[in-house]
């Protein structure tokens, strides 16, 4: 479009060149020259005005929960409540045949203890709480963290244990079983020491309300 409309004008100028005087070739001439730059301009700006985006290239929005999250929380819910409601079967259903627990005091048991402990129903005051707040996925293998509040019995008076836990499953059939439970008793600081300017402190989870 650009290169006919240079032309017709072109040929407009060579036709007024024969016809006219020099100051009326000049005139046509600078007429031409000022509508080809007009038009130059004009085709640079639309090739270099940027395209709209389209909703396929919109960044995605950031989710506040991934879908592994909710997976592995609603595994942790079976499993407190398999444990709060004293559900034998359901908390076979959550640990693998080759459990292993490591408890806050440091006493590991296996799954059959684990379902022993269960069945028994000595500590009447027994309710867990657990919370997941990473997973990461490895093929086959998921680590969760969370964090988690069991009350439990101490010398026949209820006590709340707070701490964090990391369990590891694996897949199985289709579903996830846990193979190994780790945790850690966390002790709330009411009085925290601040930290010198520039000090790394570790990554934090928080504990859930009193």
């Amino acid at each position: 479009m650009l290169f006919n409309a240079l032309q017709g004008l072109t040929a407009e100028s060579k036709s007024y060149h024969r016809m006219g005087s020099p100051m009326v070739h000049m005139t046509r001439f600078m007429a031409v020259f000022s509508a080809f730059l007009l038009l130059s301009l004009s085709a640079v700006a639309q090739n270099s005005a940027p395209a709209p985006a389209s909703a396929a290239t919109l960044p995605a929005v950031a989710s506040t929960e991934s879908p592994q999250i909710r997976e592995f929380q609603k595994i942790e819910d079976t499993w407190a409540d398999a444990i709060n409601l004293r559900d034998q079967y359901s908390l076979e259903l959550v640990l693998s045949p080759l459990f292993i627990d490591v408890s806050a005091s440091g006493d590991i048991t296996t799954r059959n203890q684990q379902l022993a402990l269960l069945i028994t129903g000595e500590d009447k005051f027994l309710h867990l709480t657990q919370k997941v707040i990473t997973v990461r996925m490895m093929g086959d293998i998921a680590v969760a963290n969370g964090t988690y509040v069991m009350r439990h019995k101490v010398n026949s008076s209820p006590v709340d244990e707070k701490g964090v836990f990391t369990h590891v499953f694996e897949r199985l059939h289709g579903g996830w079983v846990c193979i190994n439970s780790q945790r850690t008793k966390v002790i709330e600081d009411n009085n925290p020491k601040k930290k010198q300017s520039g000090q790394e402190t570790p990554f934090h989870f928080p504990l859930f309300p009193r």
